[in-house]
């Protein structure tokens, strides 16, 4: 078993949110002891945002840091857990909510899909998101 980073980059699907975190520096803080939840969106859901967004957000680290953040939870939260938070919002790593919904799967802030959960690491977990979400701004 790896610890966050490693299981992502890994894993072969992660190729963006992987050069984000390094871009962002943040690579060291998601190998620490944790424990993290991670919302990994896959190179896909990177592909969704429109054209030139993730090459602007690696022009604007702050700007990028701030999006990454909100995609980590402290903490452990596994699949089975998540059934809890249904209708709540759980606060993020740069401080803002997500808001958490599990009818007909697990969305976040009602856009973002869970497509697969429970990635285990040495540090925490991994669950897969199909879409990069967005903190407010």
């Amino acid at each position: 078993m790896h610890d966050i980073v490693d299981t992502a980059v890994a894993a072969g699907s992660f190729k963006t949110l992987a050069a984000a975190l390094t871009a962002a520096d943040l690579v060291s803080t998601l190998k620490g002891a944790g424990a993290f939840t991670v919302f990994a969106p896959t190179d896909e859901a990177f592909a969704k945002l429109p054209a030139g967004t993730v090459e602007a957000l690696l022009g604007d680290i702050p700007k990028l840091k701030a999006i990454l953040t909100y995609h980590v939870v402290s903490g452990k939260v596994m699949a089975a857990d998540v059934v809890e938070l249904d209708g709540k919002s759980a606060t993020t790593v740069n401080g803002a909510s997500i808001h958490v919904t599990t009818t007909g799967g697990v969305k976040l802030n009602g856009e973002s899909n869970v497509v697969k959960t429970d990635i285990e690491c040495t540090n925490g977990v991994i669950h897969v998101i199909d879409s990069v979400i967005l903190p407010p701004s």
